[in-house]
């Protein structure tokens, strides 16, 4: 099962982001996901600035991020909120 530092060294080498913030929201939501085989992650939140996204729309770049963990989605990955940006655009972080 992939751990959140495996995850940010994966999204590290595969986009190489100006910033990158992965929050590991899966305590929060322990009482409704009751999976017994359940990853360590379950609930994650990335937030992710690269020159990867540039001139790619929202969706363009949630796919490339869902792609990329595609392995932990299979794994029980439950939920993932992408908020993805090109460098110099603005974001609500």
């Amino acid at each position: 099962m992939s751990s959140t530092a495996e995850i940010e060294n994966r999204l590290k080498s595969l986009f190489n982001p100006e910033r990158l913030v992965l929050m590991d929201e899966s305590a929060r939501h322990a009482s409704h996901y009751h999976e017994p085989n359940a990853p360590e992650v379950t609930h994650l939140r990335i937030r992710i600035v690269s020159g990867k996204f540039e001139g790619l729309s929202r969706v363009a770049r949630h796919r490339a991020v869902n792609e990329a963990l595609a392995g932990e989605i299979a794994d029980g990955l439950h939920a993932l909120a992408i908020e993805a940006a090109a460098p110099g655009e603005k974001t609500r972080w």
